[in-house]
């Protein structure tokens, strides 16, 4: 199952595509922010179980921004869970 999100303005990111196999992510593709970081985190996640890439990714700020791209991706995978698992 694919999800398409769009993330806070208040970070480099414009775009986080999810595909997730069950509650496994399978794969996340994130369009902008800075390559190294958003391709690494998404590359550590892959294989993950969706609860525990929340739990480490949730929360981490960027600078004076308040979120970042892992936080927001955080917020894309809640979202993903909720819509195309039917959980909260």
């Amino acid at each position: 199952m694919e999800y398409r999100y769009t993330p806070s303005d208040r970070v480099c990111s414009q775009e986080m595509i999810i595909e997730l196999e069950g509650d496994i992510v399978k794969n996340v593709t994130i369009v902008g922010g800075c390559a190294g970081n958003t391709v690494g985190v998404s590359n550590l996640i892959q294989g993950m179980r969706i609860d525990e890439a929340i739990q480490r990714l949730k929360g981490i700020p960027c600078g004076f921004r308040g979120t970042s791209c892992p936080d927001q991706l955080a917020i894309a995978l809640e979202e993903a869970k909720s819509k195309l698992l039917g959980e909260k």
